[in-house]
């Protein structure tokens, strides 16, 4: 651009240095030249303005490059805490299971066996009881609402029946495992507010319903809650994953596994020293 307008500066130096050896300019080479000049110093102008714009593009490209990046590694750090999230899910997964398995599943005592067998009779639509597991599986469409994990108040009365038959003498041999599934819907943005995933609903309302038992009077030593979420089917979930069947909360009574060194201590106060005099006063 600078070398333009030297340019100009020149030619227009010459033309008069040549009027000046050779005679006066016309007045039509004059405007001629004064007009070369003005049209490009308008171009020189125009020039100057699509290297600005250039340049803010390209600064612009730059930022927009670095933003780009950074996003980028935001994604690879989040990409690695989530995989290891999977990892301690995947641990705990196993790790429940195996505590499963090592779980004394079987035939109950014959009072305890009657009172489960009765109370699901008297409840067919809510409860299924498989005596060779000692299980109790509640249908959980009929225990919470959708996306809850807040017990219903018609499943509370067959749970305060359930807490009775817990607490008599029969029954105090066996620890109560309580245990939530959910099939494989995925969960809804509203619902994701309080439970994140399958995983923390069916804990949560495993939660709920030890929450419930121990507010009847169950003792809280013995009643545990755990969540398998959509990975313990009863059935194949269908494509959608909308499958009633695998929404359920499963009560199993095991013998128990606790030493009389683990029992809790007591929870009332004991009572207070009798106070000596103080000889100082």
């Amino acid at each position: 651009m600078r070398h333009g307008r030297r340019w100009v500066r020149s030619v227009l130096a010459l033309a008069l240095m040549g009027g000046a050896l050779g005679g006066c300019v016309s007045q039509a080479e004059y405007d001629r030249l004064v007009e070369a000049n003005r049209s490009l110093t308008n171009r020189n102008q125009e020039l100057q303005a699509s290297l600005d714009d250039c340049q803010s593009m390209s600064g612009d490209m730059t930022s927009r490059q670095l933003a780009a990046d950074e996003a980028v590694r935001s994604l690879r750090d989040e990409n690695e805490r989530l995989r290891g999230l999977v990892g301690i899910t995947d641990a705990s997964l196993r790790d429940l299971e195996s505590q499963l398995r090592s779980l004394q599943l079987g035939a109950l005592d014959p009072e305890t066996d009657r009172a489960l067998r009765e109370l699901a009779a008297a409840n067919p639509d809510l409860i299924q009881y498989d005596p060779s597991r000692g299980m109790l599986r509640f249908a959980s469409d009929l225990t919470f609402d959708s996306g809850s994990d807040a017990v219903k108040s018609e499943a509370k009365s067959s749970l305060a029946r359930l807490a009775d038959i817990l607490k008599a003498r029969a029954a105090a041999a066996y620890e109560v495992h309580v245990v939530g599934h959910t099939d494989s819907q995925p969960i809804s943005s509203r619902t994701a507010e309080r439970h994140p995933t399958n995983m923390h609903l069916s804990c949560h309302r495993a939660i709920s319903v030890r929450r419930e038992l121990v507010g009847m009077g169950v003792p809280a030593q013995k009643v545990n809650a755990s969540g398998w979420g959509e990975f313990r089917p009863a059935v194949p979930n269908t494509a959608s994953g909308n499958t009633p069947a695998n929404r359920r909360v499963e009560i199993y009574l095991t013998r128990s596994t606790a030493s009389a060194s683990a029992a809790p201590a007591p929870t009332t106060t004991p009572a207070a020293p009798e106070r000596q005099p103080d000889p100082t006063k």
